[in-house]
């Protein structure tokens, strides 16, 4: 039987009638055609469905979605106005952090929420908060590289990559 959720999701309300036992993840990639948000693991182990909720890093695998129905959801695709990047995204390609491009969605939504509590992180602070997103493809060093740059741009303009 098929529950109709609230979502807020990317700062717009959205309603989906969805059964109890659906992922997070896929209601935003099957019902919202938001497929930013990837499928990697679904153990919750790889971090490539890393979205925000309420602000703080979350694996939609492992979240049903009528457990977010009321909750703000931040997917890869409500970071960036209109064509302009967010300074998170710019800082990825401008820095060669972005290979196969799979892990980057989950990576860049949790540096945003480092970002947001901690606009002028160390190395390690980085680290630390990438670390339960897996890359197999850019050995870690031009991401905190991004991270470390969008932090310099954005702390310098408005303290925070909002």
């Amino acid at each position: 039987m098929k529950t109709l959720i609230r979502l807020n999701v990317n700062g717009r309300a959205r309603d989906v009638a969805t059964e109890p036992t659906r992922t997070l993840l896929e209601i935003l990639r099957e019902d919202l055609s938001l497929t930013g948000t990837k499928q990697g693991c679904g153990e919750g182990e790889c971090g490539t469905c890393t979205v925000l909720l309420d602000g703080a890093p979350i694996n939609a695998c492992l979240m049903l979605g009528v457990e977010a129905a009321g909750h703000e959801v931040t997917t890869i695709e409500g970071l960036a106005d209109g064509m302009k990047l967010h300074p998170l995204q710019q800082a990825f390609i401008e820095h060669g952090a972005i290979q196969c491009g799979f892990c980057t969605p989950g990576m860049i939504l949790a540096a945003k929420a480092l970002l947001d509590r901690c606009p002028d992180p160390t190395e390690d602070d980085i680290r630390g908060a990438l670390g339960g997103n897996l890359c197999r493809c850019t050995g870690y060093q031009k991401i905190v590289e991004a991270v470390l740059a969008a932090a310099r741009g954005v702390a310098g303009s408005q303290g925070g990559a909002r």
